[in-house]
């Protein structure tokens, strides 16, 4: 005789059929699922019309993005799904180059009609962007949904330095900025030879002070990197002491007061020591100094006799 067997408590079994043997109780929490199972494979659950074609499509949808993952493809197939859309790059703005050319900012970006802003990478382009000869700083910042700002900060261009035949442009603190282009820098003044941009700043702030010296200075040649000889806009050559150059400067000023040396056939003034001045003259005001001496040693002469 067939019956009834029910269990109960907190396991939450219920009750179950017994016939000669005992069945299987399950969890309640799996009986549904059996069930579904049960049906599905007998055949009484029936299946979604285009169940078939759904998932023949999320197998191709799968392999294929497997094969873009494994090929490295991710971020080019990424770009061209948020570019189309709506999130295409289409306007670049850019501030603060004067020196920087747009073209060259474009070109590191990598930027063409399909790159897209979410794919833009922020500190890979500023990093990029930083090795520009002259930019000092940058930010960039995006603005949905297609618009990327580039605001520069430039290096300032304080002197030309010359090394050799090459002359490049140099910050205050003599870091090369690039190399000189055009002449439109030519007004900077000139610092020649080795360790001369390094020297250039305190060189320069001792000559401010004498502004009537300064205005007329062509170039600062750096000697042995230890001392400068000054070429003056008439070719005079001022050649300063290694110490002491303000002290030097002030006697060159009052000596040019009293006697307008700068402005005589000179070639050059030593001034590298501190208790005289030594005067070279040009070879033509030579020749007419040798005249003169010769002069004035035939009139003395003459004078002897008559004594």
């Amino acid at each position: 005789m067939s019956g009834k067997r029910v269990v109960e408590g907190e396991s939450g079994y219920s009750a179950m059929p017994t016939g000669a043997g005992e069945g299987v109780v399950l969890p309640r929490p799996l009986r549904r699922t059996v069930r579904f199972v049960a049906s599905f494979c007998s055949g009484r659950v029936p299946l979604p019309r285009h169940l078939g074609k759904a998932s023949l499509a999320v197998f191709y949808s799968a392999v294929a993005l497997h094969g873009v993952i494994v090929g490295g493809h991710g971020p080019e197939v990424m770009e061209s799904v948020t570019s189309t859309a709506g999130f295409a790059i289409e306007d670049v703005r850019v501030s603060g180059n004067q020196h920087t050319s747009e073209i060259d900012i474009l070109q590191l970006l990598g930027l063409d009609g399909a790159s897209s802003l979410l794919e833009l990478d922020i500190a890979a382009a500023r990093k990029a962007l930083s090795e520009l000869p002259w930019v000092e700083s940058v930010e960039l910042r995006k603005i949905y949904p297609g618009t990327v700002e580039v605001m520069l900060k430039e290096r300032q261009a304080y002197a030309i330095w010359q090394h050799g035949s090459d002359l490049s442009l140099i910050e205050r603190s003599g870091s090369v900025i690039a190399p000189l282009r055009d002449n439109k820098f030519a007004s900077l003044p000139l610092f020649v030879g080795r360790d001369a941009e390094t020297a250039a700043a305190a060189v320069e702030e001792e000559f401010a002070k004498w502004p009537a010296i300064a205005s007329r200075v062509k170039a600062f040649v750096r000697v042995a990197g230890r001392r400068w000889d000054v070429h003056l806009d008439n070719g005079v050559i001022v050649k300063l002491p290694e110490d002491h150059i303000g002290d030097a400067l002030a006697l060159l000023t009052r000596f040019d007061q009293e006697q307008q040396v700068l402005s005589r056939d000179i070639v050059a003034i030593d001034l590298r020591l501190p208790d005289r001045i030594a005067v070279r003259l040009t070879p033509e005001a030579q020749e007419r100094r040798q005249v003169a001496v010769e002069a004035r040693a035939k009139e003395l002469k003459k004078l002897e006799q008559k004594i």
